[in-house]
């Protein structure tokens, strides 16, 4: 027997000790730092414990449940929800600090239900028998110029035809304007995004001209919450508003937001994706904004209440008492999501929305496919990525971003990678505050 070459050991941030995890078997314990040390050696107290628990294996053994985890993924993502992104427009009614979409055409639009209803076709035959939903996308998506509300008012009606769930990601300066227009529609969630109380949010997302948008929001929100309509809050984070998040999160508590089982939240890290940033000191790598927010939970744990940061694998093993099932892709581009515009134009997915190099083909004025480019989206999992193959951490990380990944190297095959170990060894001592005492000790759900 050997170790398994899915075997990740890190240690514990601010413990002696270190944790082993194997993505594969989906197995975890807390052990010591001469247990880890013996491990590297390839010294094995008890080899019996671990080969059940799959940390030493045979590799024929390992090769064959490999296989069986992936099969049984790609059957999993086949029957998956598929997320259709729909983008009627790149215009904006603010002026965010960040905008990574300043490049784009912000044309006015008229109403466009032709290029509305070639949207519907295509999806209609492309997808049939697929669960789906529409997220509809900017740009911001709820202006409320003339144009712009018939826009929304006949994809609404063309969705709900359809019997099809809606999702909004807006900055929602107008949400309460809509949220009579969502009666009768299926509205899955609104998203959100709030960078900070009023003097920090309004810093960085103002209106064109300069106008404060907090307030408004916040009462869009309010009366999305009473009217039953789901809210995903988004937080953009760089190091000029990580340090009020806490404010944030004691203002939505005290709203009693956090309590509203329609109320969620998500934090997303600000950083170069379409256009380059001219501050680019104020933007965190993913490790060095996770340290800094597993720093500021320690001072404020209520932020907990607020937000549950994953951690990598660390969340979902406390709330589930086990790991997730392998993760063999972490991109759903041109998989279990797609993207569309009103001029017309097919994307791989929200990353690449708009950008006239990654136009996929289009569904208006003619249906066209670049079918080999999107052969390749599609293949992309971490089988496919040949810095994946030796990796410990592949199927915990699913190879990243292909977009980001893209960018980087040019090639979608090329991993975006996530820094797993560093993750988890600040997620477990954050969500599990007491081990077993056996040795290696399990971890489960104590105290979830």
């Amino acid at each position: 027997m050997e170790q398994s070459r899915h075997n990740i050991i890190g240690k514990i941030k601010g413990s002696d000790e270190y944790f082993i995890i194997n993505p594969l078997t989906k197995e975890a314990d807390i052990i010591s730092e001469a247990f880890a040390e013996d491990l590297k050696k390839g010294i094995y107290e008890d080899p019996d414990e671990l080969h059940a628990k799959g940390y030493l294996t045979e590799p024929e053994e390992e090769k064959r449940r490999y296989r069986h985890a992936y099969l049984d993924f790609i059957d999993a993502r086949d029957t998956d929800e598929v997320q259709l992104f729909y983008v009627p427009t790149y215009a904006c009614n603010f002026s965010c600090s960040y905008c990574y979409q300043e490049g784009y055409d912000h044309q006015s639009i008229g109403h466009t239900p032709e290029v509305i209803d070639a949207f519907f076709a295509y999806i209609d035959r492309e997808f049939a028998g697929r669960d789906k939903y529409i997220t509809v996308f900017g740009g911001e998506p709820l202006l409320t110029n003339a144009n712009a509300q018939a826009n929304i008012e006949y994809l609404i009606a063309q969705a709900t035809a359809r019997s099809l769930g809606l999702a909004f990601v807006t900055n929602g300066y107008h949400l309460e304007h809509y949220i009579p227009l969502f009666e009768g529609a299926f509205i899955k969630e609104v998203q959100v995004t709030m960078d900070g109380v009023a003097a920090v949010h309004d810093h960085r997302r103002m209106l064109k001209g300069g106008a404060g948008s907090f307030q408004q929001i916040v009462r869009g929100v309010d009366a999305a919450l009473e009217a039953g309509i789901p809210i995903n809050l988004r937080v953009v984070l760089d190091r000029d508003n990580m340090p009020h998040l806490a404010e944030l999160a004691d203002f939505a508590i005290e709203k009693g937001w956090t309590d509203h089982p329609l109320f969620k939240t998500q934090l997303g890290r600000n950083y170069e994706l379409h256009v380059c940033q001219a501050e680019q000191s104020r933007l965190y790598d993913r490790v060095s904004m996770y340290e800094e927010l597993y720093a500021i939970i320690q001072e404020h744990p209520a932020l907990l209440k607020f937000h549950r940061p994953a951690y990598s694998l660390s969340k979902f093993l406390f709330e589930q008492g086990e790991l997730p099932d392998p993760l063999f892709d972490s991109c759903p581009a041109c998989k279990t999501e797609w993207a569309f515009d009103y001029t017309g134009g097919i994307y791989s997915c929200t990353a690449t929305v708009g950008k006239s190099d990654e136009q996929l083909g289009t569904f208006y004025p003619e249906v066209t496919r670049k079918e080999q480019i999107i052969a390749q989206w599609e293949d992309r999992d971490v089988t496919t990525i040949p810095e994946c193959a030796g990796c410990s951490l592949q199927l915990a990380c699913g190879g990243g971003c292909g977009s980001v990944a893209k960018n980087r190297t040019g090639k979608i095959s090329s991993p975006d990678c996530r820094p797993v170990r560093e993750l988890m060894g600040m997620g477990i001592p954050l969500y599990f505050n007491e081990y077993h005492q056996d040795s290696p000790k399990t971890l489960d759900n104590q105290g979830a």
